[in-house]
Parts: C-alpha cells; structure tokens; sequence
C-alpha cells in the first residue's frame, strides 16, 4: 500500500471516530447546546474567515493590464524582431559578398 493510500484511510478512520463523538455529544450528553454553539461559531469564522480572505486578496492585488495595451506590447516586439531578423540578413549579405569577390579573384588566377 502507497503512503497516500495509507494517509487517505487514516483520513476516513477519524472522520468516522470524529462524527461518532460528535454524536454522542449532540445527542447524548447535557454538552448538546455548547457543542452546537461552539460548531455554528467555528462554521461562521470559517466561511467568512475565507471570505475576508478573499476581499483581502481582490483589494491588494494590482489589476491586470488591458488586453490593447498587452497587444500593443507584443505588436512592437515582433516589429524589433522582425527588424533585427532584417539587418542580420543584411549583414550576412554584405559579408557573402566581399568573400564571393575574393574567391572569384582567387579562380581567376
């Protein structure tokens, strides 16, 4: 057996030892009431605990850029590249050349 497996039937062993307690202290101790008070607190901070979170996490965080000005950005990137691209071709060209002139010089002799 898997170390998951095993941590995954320990998880099911306490939750079914968790709601048979939770049980027995509803139903059938005098503690019904504190348990039941203390289970409804713990759910409110919890829900909104996430929540504030949540709002905490929606107000700090910056927002994203539009979408023209993303578009815009890599619009101008390719425009460098393709630029780059063309003076690198152009310099492959011009060095061809003069070497292209010499070899015809060399055959020429």
């Amino acid at each position: 057996m898997s170390r998951d497996q095993i941590i995954g039937w320990g998880l099911i062993a306490l939750s079914i030892v968790i709601i048979v307690v939770y049980g027995y202290l509803v139903f059938l101790t005098q503690w019904w009431e504190l348990v039941l008070k203390l289970t409804g607190f713990v759910a409110v901070i919890g829900v909104f605990g996430i929540l504030g979170w949540i709002g905490y996490t929606l107000a700090t965080t910056p927002p994203p850029k539009p979408i023209e000005e993303i578009k815009k950005e890599n619009e101008e990137k390719i425009k460098k590249l393709e630029q780059e691209t063309k003076e690198e071709k152009k310099k492959e060209t011009t060095k061809k050349e003069p070497l292209e002139e010499k070899e015809e010089e060399k055959e020429e002799r």
